[in-house]
This record gives structure tokens, C-alpha cells and sequence, in this order.
């Protein structure tokens, strides 16, 4: 793919999310043809964020990693998305649903990284010495799509997955908790249980997902970097709310969080 069209389909990219304008299928053309040339343009649509609202990007939200979410998207691996300094709240959070075009909520265990991971190969065991601290997720999502089963997966992957931000809980110490494989956690929609998971349904187990976005981040010149927060893939299927919804997630051990879209 040309560096014209890489830097135009970024443009298109960014332009719309920006403008919360649904992104349509692009011509014959001038879409990214593979998972490589989508990564080369979510890259280039990260440079231009980052002047933006969005600013920065501080670490990584890995989509579909549980069967739940293949089977509901049809993509049967997972996908790596920008998580950004303008979009992510610490603690209970109050936005705005007009800020978004379709939004929706996932339930979502997250790490923080205290030392960076350069060299391979990853395995859980391994990045699990990586983490610094676990916490309970929000992971807000946005449909900014005209139809996003005609977009393509390519062109999802160059557009962040849906991706639109976190809302963070407690940080927790990794070593004071149960095997993050065994914690279940449930979504609730203006206080009803819309859905629940557990933790092994991320690809086995949430470290598994961080060891393989460890090696997708390592060969694509990226690689992992003390600070970084990963969201590690939805343990229940993406919510869409109506305006004036409040979404909580509450995971085993790591407690809950909040998020009202007013």
C-alpha cells in the first residue's frame, strides 16, 4: 500500500472520528487490503490524533479475545487499538452520549505495566512479571460506522476496533490477587445484569491476551512500555446504551465502576 494511501485512508480516519461523522466503506481501492497495511494506517491515524481531543497514546485495548466477541463481530482473532490520554477517566465518570455516535460499554480486566517488554517470546507466565497493577475496566466502544459489517475488518483495525476510551477503577497489586483467570465478572445497565464472564474466557487466560499483544506490539516496532495500560479483551458482549444510562461493571476482587452517559 503506497504512502499516499496509507496517509489518505488515515485522513479519512480521523476526519471522521473527529467530526463523529459514520465512517462508510471506502472505494475499491483505497482501504487497507490486510491486517499489515490497517495497522500501517491506524499508526498514521494515532500521529494525527494526537493533536486532537484524544491526545496521546497511553497504552492498548485488545479486541476480540473471548468467543462471546468473535462470534458476535465474526472476527475469529484478536485486534489492537489505541487507548488515549484524552479519553480515559480514572474512577466513576459522568459523559456525554452526544459525543459519540453509537456508544456502547464492555466489561474488561486492565493492567498497568511497570517495566517495559522488549524481547520475546511472551507467555503468560512471562508478562505476567511485567504488570504492575490490575483493574477493574470500562471500555467504552463506539459504532462510528455507516454498516460496519460491510466495512471490512482491515478497515475496523485502521480505525481503533471501536474503540472510544476507558473509564479505570481501583488499581490493585497483582500479587495480592486470585488467579485472574478465575475472577467472573457482570454488566449491569441502570442496575439489571445484562450479562456476565469470567476471566479464562480471554483466550484462556487475560495474560495470554497481553502476551500476544506483547509480540504484535515487538514486531511491529512498538513494543510494550513501563505506564502502559492494556484493556485485555470484554468478558460480555458490547452493551449500546441509550442517552441518560448508567453502566456498571463489578469483577471479582477488583470491585466496580461506573459510567453515565447523560
Amino acid at each position: 500500500m503506497p504512502d499516499t494511501t496509507i496517509a489518505a485512508a488515515a485522513e479519512q480516519v480521523s476526519t471522521a472520528r473527529l467530526s463523529l461523522m459514520p465512517l462508510a466503506p471506502p472505494p475499491a481501492g483505497a482501504a487497507p487490503r490486510d491486517l499489515a497495511e490497517a495497522y500501517a494506517v491506524r499508526d498514521a491515524v494515532h500521529v494525527r490524533l494526537a493533536g486532537s481531543r484524544f491526545g496521546a497514546r497511553i497504552g492498548w485495548k485488545i479486541g476480540c479475545t473471548t468467543p462471546v466477541m468473535q462470534a458476535y463481530l465474526g472476527i475469529a482473532h484478536p485486534c489492537a487499538a489505541g487507548l488515549f490520554v484524552g479519553t480515559t477517566h480514572r474512577g466513576d465518570a459522568v459523559l456525554r452520549h452526544g459525543d459519540f455516535v453509537r456508544v456502547g460499554v464492555e466489561c474488561e480486566i486492565a493492567v498497568r505495566l511497570a517495566r517495559d517488554l522488549r524481547e520475546g517470546p511472551f507467555t503468560p507466565a512471562s508478562v505476567r512479571d511485567a504488570v504492575g497493577a490490575v483493574m477493574a475496566a470500562i471500555e467504552i466502544v463506539d459504532d462510528r460506522y455507516v454498516d460496519w459489517q460491510s466495512t471490512g475488518t482491515p478497515m475496523l483495525v485502521a480505525d481503533d476496533f471501536f474503540a472510544a476510551g476507558a473509564v479505570l477503577g481501583r488499581e490493585h497489586d497483582p500479587a495480592a490477587l486470585p488467579d485472574l483467570a478465575t475472577l467472573r465478572g457482570r454488566i449491569l445497565i441502570d442496575g439489571v445484569e445484562v450479562g456476565t464472564g469470567i476471566g479464562a474466557d480471554v483466550l484462556g487466560h487475560p495474560y495470554a491476551a497481553l502476551a500476544w499483544l506483547a509480540e504484535h506490539a515487538r514486531e511491529r516496532g512498538q513494543p510494550l512500555q513501563a505506564g502502559e495500560i492494556v484493556l485485555l479483551g470484554s468478558l460480555v458482549r458490547t452493551q449500546w446504551l441509550s442517552a441518560g444510562a448508567t453502566a456498571r461493571i463489578e469483577i471479582d476482587a477488583l470491585g466496580a465502576i461506573e459510567a453515565g452517559f447523560a
